[in-house]
């Protein structure tokens, strides 16, 4: 058995972009991510210990993205690795890290960066 788990539209203030305006008054960032594990163990046995932890997740990411970087693209890769670090059990992980309103003169909601990645265990 395979299970998903999918954390949606987890929303952080932080100080990313290649503008340095952008990186002193910051801005929205909205992450959603899908984690990809055998937890076949936590389907029967219902221990939290046996599951991936929706609240480390959120801290893990919560912690990355503090960091300032110039692009999504970076921020999202280092996201990623930090998952992987954290939770050695996964074998997929799929990404999206979108920023709403990017600051410059075109009309769009959001700019957003998907990054996905399988794994062997």
């Amino acid at each position: 058995m395979t299970t998903k788990i999918t954390l949606n539209q987890m929303r952080f203030y932080a100080y990313h972009g290649v503008l340095e305006q952008e990186r002193k008054v910051g801005n929205e960032f909205v992450v959603s991510v899908t984690l990809t594990a055998p937890l076949d163990t936590a389907v029967q046995n219902d221990k939290v210990t046996d599951t991936i932890n929706y609240a480390e997740v959120y801290e893990v990411l919560k912690a990355q993205i503090a960091i300032p970087s110039n692009l999504l693209e970076h921020v999202a890769g280092q996201m990623l690795n930090r998952l992987k670090e954290h939770f050695p059990i996964l074998t997929e992980i799929s990404l999206t890290l979108t920023k709403p309103n990017p600051p410059f003169g075109g009309d769009l909601q959001s700019a957003s960066v998907t990054l996905e990645e399988s794994y062997k265990n």
